[in-house]
């Protein structure tokens, strides 16, 4: 649409200086109207994104993009106008119009800061250095916006600026109406992190609220004594309700005061990366038991829910901290069965880590799994070893949870699972780039004679 509107209807048979004219109004016009959906698209609050039941990731995904096209539609406008002057009244009057012109002089630093934008939001910067990508990311939009509102002043197209800073708050009130909920109130919601093995933790979240959780949900955490009022999102990996103490003399009349007699409990597991992670592991380490406890927000819960209870076959793949993902699913379809609420018949988890040291990540949740009533009639859990010490670590505790040294062959699992399929299949993963490749062009191969459904889970950013 954009480009059409760029080319469409342009005089072209007429002098250079009118066709520069217009194609320099017209992509100025284009950048300045893409602001505000281009904000919109990158809020974790949009309204569309249950509406339409397109992901965040697709949405922040759409947001990069606008953002690549507003910034070239700025330089379209800049170049054209700076081609035009030049054209008409040479370099030494565009050098004079650039220093002594309000208008033209905070265009040019406004598009500067938009190139300065461009140049520092790759996706190896945002990986590598996200908290940093993420204050200079706020710190140019904001410059840029100051700019450009001097830029438009006495223009038709000034008022877009405000609404962009509208759109803007307005999110930020309901991230921080949502963490207040959840988190503000009798003792307030606290975060205990825990070390352990393969440079990782165990966040548990007592929560003030109860938690209406979903499997695969995930949720955005603060730590004010750690990061400031930086947030992070994290997979609730595990969920329980535990009863708050009923003081003397209170009587429990209505449903709600049950509700505020619970308190949620949400149980993470993080890698140690860089930034926040690492800075609260080394602290965590430094405690004398390896645990360590905080003042938290919550703000939550976020994401589509991916719904299997329809197949009759599922699998679930996930790799290295991916399980935070699935161990919920695999919990509710056990859960499920065992009820006769879901279709699932064959439930199989396979598991990909580095080291045995890894199980601990999961283990008291995956030993309640283990024990849920007709739990061996639906699911089996393969674990497979990529850098075991020595082959006595490689053992298989029994024929439905099974250890395995190397990384799986994907064909071959699904080709067997395709084979005692019952009902329809569908394949969850999550884990690395690669590994997800590999699942995704498995299930395209076996499209015939069978049906699979592929989904992905992925944080982008």
């Amino acid at each position: 649409m954009n480009i059409t509107l760029c080319c469409v209807a342009v005089p072209y048979g007429s002098t250079e200086e009118d066709l520069l004219t217009t194609i320099q109004i017209r992509s100025g016009i284009l950048a300045v109207v893409n602001l505000p959906p281009l904000v919109f698209m990158a809020a974790r609050n949009n309204a569309l994104i249950k509406l339409l039941g397109v992901s965040f990731d697709t949405w922040n995904l759409l947001h990069r993009w606008l953002g690549r096209i507003v910034a070239f539609e700025s330089f379209i406008h800049v170049i054209a106008y700076m081609v035009k002057k030049v054209h008409t009244s040479g370099w030494n009057a565009l050098m004079v119009t650039i220093t002594q012109s309000k208008l033209i002089k905070t265009g040019l630093i406004a598009v500067s800061i938009l190139a300065m934008i461009l140049i520092h939001s790759p996706s190896p910067i945002r990986h590598a250095f996200y908290e940093t990508f993420l204050h200079f990311h706020i710190v140019f939009v904001a410059a840029f916006l100051g700019f450009l509102w001097i830029h438009l002043e006495n223009q038709p197209q000034q008022p877009y600026v405000p609404s962009v800073v509208g759109i803007w708050a307005i999110e930020r009130a309901v991230r921080w109406i949502r963490a207040a909920y959840l988190s503000l109130g009798k003792g307030g919601t606290t975060a205990t992190v825990e070390v352990l093995p393969g440079d990782a933790m165990r966040i548990t979240l007592r929560i003030v609220r109860p938690w209406v959780f979903k499997p695969g949900q995930h949720l955005y955490l603060y730590l004010p004594a750690v990061g400031l009022w930086m947030s992070h999102p994290f997979t609730a990996a595990w969920s329980d309700t535990e009863e708050v103490p009923l003081d003397n003399g209170v009587l429990v009349r209505t449903k709600q005061d049950v509700l505020k007699l619970q308190r949620a409990n949400i149980s993470l597991v993080v890698r140690r990366r860089t930034g926040l992670t690492n800075r609260l592991y080394n602290r965590t380490c430094r405690a004398t038991d390896g645990r360590l406890t905080f003042r938290a927000m919550v703000e939550g819960p976020y994401g589509t829910e991916h719904s299997l209870d329809s197949y009759g076959t599922v699998i679930l793949i996930a790799g290295g901290v991916g399980i935070t993902h699935l161990i919920s699913y695999v919990r509710h379809l056990v859960a499920g069965f065992s009820k006769g609420t879901v279709a699932a018949r064959r439930v199989t988890l396979v598991w990909i880590i580095q080291s045995p040291d890894h199980l601990e990540w999961v283990k008291p949740w995956m030993t309640s799994i283990l024990s849920m009533e007709r739990r061996r009639e639906v699911l089996r859990v393969m674990l497979f070893i990529t850098r075991p010490r020595n082959m006595k670590e490689i053992q298989s505790p029994s024929t439905k949870v099974q250890m395995f040294p190397g990384k799986p062959d994907i064909e071959r699992l699904l080709d067997g699972e395709v084979e005692n399929q019952v009902g329809a299949m569908g394949v969850l993963v999550c884990g690395t780039g690669s590994l997800s490749d590999d699942v995704r062009k498995a299930c395209r191969e076996r499209q015939s004679p069978t049906h699979i459904d592929f989904i992905e889970e992925c944080f982008t950013w």
